[in-house]
């Protein structure tokens, strides 16, 4: 029986979803003023190579994201999911800082990349404890009847966090000459992000403890790490249903504004507008498709993305080379970002429902932030690579046959709505 109010369970959701907006609004900054920052580190006159070199940076960072998923899962499991989340933040708002006052490759040299490398690595490490601590908070915060709906804000404010990003630069396109942005007003974004960094550490240090977590530390404490090698069927289900939807979710988002940019030759600014407004959409839609769950359950969300991503990508991304209009962008990535909701809205869930309390920040974090490093992290990177060879539509096919791979996945797993785990928690 939960000891916790409507009232009390509220104020845990969101002060879980403040503080997890704020993270990813840190995190997504860097992708969203790339365009602005990268000849201040990379001084080359080729935007596809200045681009190329930042994106590199912004890869290198996942690398980090599964010692954070290892780290602060470990931590979350043998500590508490509230002391984990604090302690993520905290390092996220130092990563942002050292962002904001690195001096550039003018003044400073070599040291310049090398400083936005560390503090890249530093994020990374923050970001990939996040993940996993947020959802497994979420998902035992949330009712059995309303989990799909409730644990659908992870991405809501995932998606809020790289609006706030993209709302930041529009306005600063705004009042701002584009010299000014290139010289010093991309500081601007990661100053914020430092501040909202420290609201969100104090919102988090009065966040309530799960019940799932408080009952599970009455009964025993097991090693996380140990434990986990018990369930190598969940870890190789979250690796398989994370590969296509995280390579697709970044392809459609943070890709998509250079993409607009380098191949289909809209300014900047037309870019950042188009992006911004799929995202509202897209927004949007995650607790819907998240309630829609809580009636006809996880699977048929999860294969209705991969059958329609393995359909649409190549096509749309071919389309989307050739549009002429801002709207006509606006329709066809909005489309496309529709279809990953079917992944988007609930893999935090699913992932939290395959794993024992005693496991589960760790489960969740730990595989998810090797799956993102290698194939998300990898997106912008690998589709500016097949771009610079002169074959940029190779990049399409590897999206599909990543989405086909997470299909198979989905075919195969059960339904995690009437199997969860959470609720075995309480005794």
């Amino acid at each position: 029986m939960s000891t916790f109010t409507p009232r009390q369970r509220m104020r845990a959701i969101f002060g879980g979803s403040v503080g997890n907006l704020v993270e990813w609004y840190d995190w997504y900054t860097y992708a969203a003023f790339s365009l602005y920052f990268a000849p201040v580190f990379f001084p080359k006159d080729d935007l596809t190579a200045q681009l190329l070199n930042s994106a590199a940076i912004f890869a290198v960072g996942f690398l980090m994201r599964p010692l954070g998923g290892l780290l602060f899962g470990w931590y979350a499991d043998r500590r508490g999911r509230k002391a984990a989340l604090t302690r993520s933040v905290v390092l996220m708002c130092f990563g942002s800082l050292l962002i904001a006052l690195t001096p550039g490759y003018a003044q400073i040299g070599v040291l310049a990349p090398a400083m936005l490398l560390l503090a890249r690595l530093i994020q990374g490490l923050s970001v990939g404890g996040e993940y996993g601590t947020s959802a497994t908070y979420l998902s035992e915060m949330a009712t059995r009847e309303h989990r799909g709906f409730w644990s659908s804000f992870q991405y809501v404010t995932l998606i809020l966090g790289q609006l706030s990003a993209l709302a930041v630069l529009i306005l600063l396109q705004a009042v701002l000459t584009q010299e000014q942005l290139e010289t010093w007003g991309w500081r601007i974004p990661f100053a914020i992000g430092a501040a909202l960094a420290i609201v969100a550490l104090w919102l988090r240090r009065n966040l309530e403890e799960t019940e799932s977590f408080v009952v599970a530390g009455a009964t025993k404490r097991t090693n996380p790490a140990r434990e986990l090698l018990r369930h190598p069927r969940e870890l190789a289900t979250v690796v398989g249903l994370t590969m296509g939807g995280t390579l697709a979710f970044y392809t459609y988002t943070t890709y998509m504004q250079k993409f607009l940019v380098n191949t289909t030759g809209f300014t900047k600014a037309a870019a950042t507008s188009v992006s911004a407004a799929a995202l509202v959409v897209f927004l949007f839609v995650q607790p819907l498709m998240g309630a829609l769950s809580d009636r006809i359950g996880r699977r048929p969300l999860l294969l209705g993305f991969g059958i329609g991503g393995m359909l649409v990508t190549v096509p749309l991304m071919h389309a989307l080379a050739g549009v002429q209009t801002p709207f006509a962008a606006f329709a066809l990535i909005t489309f496309a970002l529709l279809i990953v909701s079917g992944y988007t809205s609930i893999n935090a869930v699913v992932k939290a429902e395959l794993f024992p309390v005693e496991v589960r920040a760790l489960g969740v974090g730990l595989p998810y932030a090797v799956t993102v490093s290698i194939f998300g992290g990898t997106a912008e990177y690998l589709a500016l690579w097949f771009k610079s060879i002169g074959l940029e539509s190779g990049f399409y096919w590897y999206v599909v046959a990543c989405i086909g791979v997470s299909l198979v996945t989905y075919w195969r797993m059960g339904d995690t709505r009437t199997t969860s785990r959470i609720d075995r928690d309480q005794p």
